[in-house]
């Protein structure tokens, strides 16, 4: 595997597709798009490319950065769960996970890992965040967030997924655990430095692409996916190609076709500008 980008494992026609992560792909660490970026991404929409945002976030919390970026497209938020329209500001698909599937679940991974810090996202386009105690939302998140101290408000309404972290294990090693102890229940991904997120079995950021993709009438093998943590592995599996940043988690960097600069060093321009160069 080549940095960065080579264009001897890339298809030969440009691509109708491109999927970009937003966090450590897309925006910079100021979490702005550059103005490279921009042009090379007018560049591929001229040659009759379309972009999609497939986040983490969820929409509530992804509305204001694509706002102020100016997008107008899809997003596929909330880890695969939520497609947005985000130039209709309208939630078109949302998918919540199971509560009661949820708590059984949680009781099976603390019985292996000890109490865990907990947070879960509440369902909707204005969905809250609800925090216990000890769980620390990392500093670059921008949700409507509520402190709880009453566990049983967790459960009152519909939630699109549960945040958790440990005391002493990392994020890899709780992910793992999850896994292991409650992957015949739900999913789990790890996100970003303190995110481990637990979904409901099935879902990924590959089964809102699809569904986003199939809205614009693009399919698979005219796809082109950029992202930075193992979230986007299933995107990856789904895409035609997947391109890694320079910044990815090793996992990611293993399962892409090749890996370009850093966002910090506008690294979805370097790839869109070899296949779409502009006149």
């Amino acid at each position: 595997m080549s940095h960065p980008s080579t264009a001897g494992t890339r298809p030969s026609r440009p691509y109708d597709l491109i999927a970009t992560d937003l966090d450590g792909t897309l925006l910079r660490s100021d979490h702005t798009v550059s103005e490279r970026t921009r042009r090379a991404l007018a560049a591929a929409a001229a040659a009759g490319a379309q972009h999609i945002v497939v986040t983490g976030r969820s929409a509530s919390w992804t509305r204001p950065t694509l706002d102020a970026i100016g997008y107008r497209g899809l997003a596929v938020c909330s880890q695969g769960g939520q497609v947005y329209d985000a130039g209709a500001h309208k939630l078109l698909t949302s998918i919540t996970l199971d509560r009661k599937l949820a708590q059984v679940a949680l009781a099976k991974i603390e019985a292996e890992t000890g109490p865990l810090f907990l947070a879960v996202g509440r369902e909707g386009l204005d969905g809250q965040v609800l925090v216990g105690e000890g769980y620390s939302l990392p500093g670059s998140a921008e949700e409507d967030v509520r402190a709880v101290t009453d566990p049983e408000e967790f459960w009152a309404e519909p939630i699109t997924r549960l945040f958790l972290q440990h005391p002493h294990l990392s994020d890899d090693a709780l992910t793992q655990v999850v896994r292991e102890v409650g992957g015949q229940l739900v999913d789990v991904v790890m996100a970003g430095p303190g995110f481990v997120e637990v979904l409901p079995l099935g879902l990924s950021k590959a089964t809102g692409l699809a569904l986003a993709a199939a809205r614009l009438g693009v399919k698979r093998d005219r796809a082109l996916a950029f992202g930075d943590m193992p979230n986007d592995l299933p995107m990856f599996a789904w895409a035609a190609h997947g391109v890694a940043m320079a910044n990815a988690h090793p996992a990611l960097v293993a399962a892409a076709d090749e890996v370009t600069s850093s966002n910090d060093e506008d690294g979805v321009a370097v790839v869109l500008e070899l296949l779409f160069p502009s006149a």
